[in-house]
């Protein structure tokens, strides 16, 4: 069976020409590459400058990735357009009372999650006021191209959520005297999270800015 992720995006775009802040697209990015070759990624509710963006960053990736498209609809237009109905997409939430397992990916082919943010807010509230079935990926918040990656290895690879490998609250270091520590859950690769790619130098170069003057 495909797979299908849906981010809809529920950040107030920035009033930039590039719209989107630099780690939204790195997340987004590596979202296509978690996801695998047989999956395919739908971006949603994005603006127009947002959406143009997106698509010029996510082109020139040219490794093994899913299929995607971005979209400025919604996804509840997405669904009603393409004839998908609600009953067919699990809302991955927090408060949701249970956990994804490997026998959900008989029950759905769509996945639906809110973009996080730090400090935490309930953006997935909002989807859950639309009736979406739901699961949980856990206790502890995740980064959404982590969640994205969590569950295309639970329902797509098979492996059980509390088999998957976790390093929380990592800190990532860059020199003896610079480090930052990451307040998320992150699949590990042996005592490293996985990060988009690019993402340590951005966080490096944020912190240098944090000590300009």
């Amino acid at each position: 069976m495909t797979f299908t992720y849906v981010i809809e995006h529920m950040e107030e775009d920035e009033t930039t020409p590039k719209s989107l802040p630099p780690w939204v697209e790195l997340e987004y990015a590596h979202m296509i590459t978690l996801a695998g070759i047989n999956g395919q990624v739908e971006f949603t509710h994005l603006s127009h400058n947002s959406s143009s963006s997106l698509d010029a960053r996510l082109a020139p990736i040219n490794e093994s990735v899913a299929s995607y498209q971005v979209h400025t609809q919604s996804v509840m237009k997405m669904l009603e357009q393409n004839s998908i109905p609600i009953t067919r997409v699990c809302l991955l939430d927090p408060k949701a009372q249970t956990a994804l397992a490997p026998e959900d990916g008989k029950i759905f082919d769509h996945f639906l999650f809110g973009v996080s943010d730090d400090p935490p807010r309930d953006r997935t509230s909002e989807l859950r006021q639309l009736g979406f079935p739901s699961r949980h990926l856990g206790p502890m918040q995740m980064t959404t191209d982590t969640a994205l990656g969590v569950t295309k290895r639970v329902v797509d690879d098979k492996v059980q959520l509390n088999a998957i490998p976790y390093v929380d609250f990592p800190t990532i270091t860059f020199n003896a005297k610079e480090s930052v520590e990451m307040p998320f859950r992150y699949i590990a690769n042996g005592k490293e999270p996985i990060l988009p790619p690019g993402m340590r130098e951005l966080l490096h170069e944020d912190l240098n800015k944090s000590f300009d003057f």
